[in-house]
């Protein structure tokens, strides 16, 4: 018998997700205000399916909303009374740098400043979360486009965490609801959420964090 594939990685993930240009538009009246937000919104979705979550859908909006369930048995005392927590991130990166053709690098940080292949440099005095990272893995983009991070981090994060408990996690949980949004950029992230059908009693949006902050909850 074949052994299962082991679950991807949220780097893994990351470096994937980058490569599709969502950049979106300021001054459009629809949403998405660009229909390439849509690729990575369908990509989703079907990866998402693929996992087995419930529900797994793209609405008219670009919306990607999806449900992990419960995994505690029948007889725990607290089934049905676990509130259902969502996860939030965005699809859409800023219109204020070009987001085509991302060319993400991953390197170890071994201090000082970080010089990009572009030969855009990344000050460590102006940047001084830089220091936090000293002997960790980081990724920047190569200094000509904007890496995406912002917040393909937290679609890769989520993604990633989406998979780990769809695999049967022995790590009892309630109900999970995932939900990525486009337009954040443009101001325009929530305006058409349907909040009945996201279905979070309370919801957590991943996006900007320093390493061991918890996520501002809406």
């Amino acid at each position: 018998m074949a052994r299962p594939s082991a679950p991807e990685t949220a780097l893994r993930r990351f470096l994937r997700y980058v490569k599709f240009d969502t950049q979106s538009k300021e001054g459009v009246e629809a949403v998405p205000s660009t229909a390439k937000q849509l690729v990575l919104a369908r990509v989703l979705c079907a990866e998402l399916r693929a996992m087995g979550a419930r529900g797994a859908r793209v609405d008219r909006h670009g919306y990607v909303l999806a449900s992990i369930p419960a995994n505690l048995p029948a007889a725990h005392p607290a089934r049905g009374q676990v509130p259902a927590v969502g996860l939030l991130a965005h699809l859409d990166t800023s219109p204020s740098a070009p987001g085509a053709d991302v060319r993400p690098q991953v390197l170890t940080y071994r201090g000082g400043d970080v010089r990009l292949r572009s030969g855009v440099v990344i000050r460590a005095r102006e940047n001084p979360e830089l220091r936090r990272n000293r002997g960790k893995r980081i990724v920047t983009t190569d200094g000509t486009t904007l890496l995406g991070a912002d917040d393909k981090a937290g679609v890769a994060v989520i993604m990633a965490l989406a998979e780990e408990l769809l695999r049967g996690t022995p790590f009892p949980h309630g109900e999970v609801r995932v939900c990525f949004t486009p337009d954040e950029e443009v101001g325009n992230g929530t305006r058409y959420l349907d909040l009945k059908a996201f279905g979070a009693d309370v919801a957590y949006t991943l996006d900007g964090d320093a390493p061991g902050q918890v996520p501002s909850s809406v």
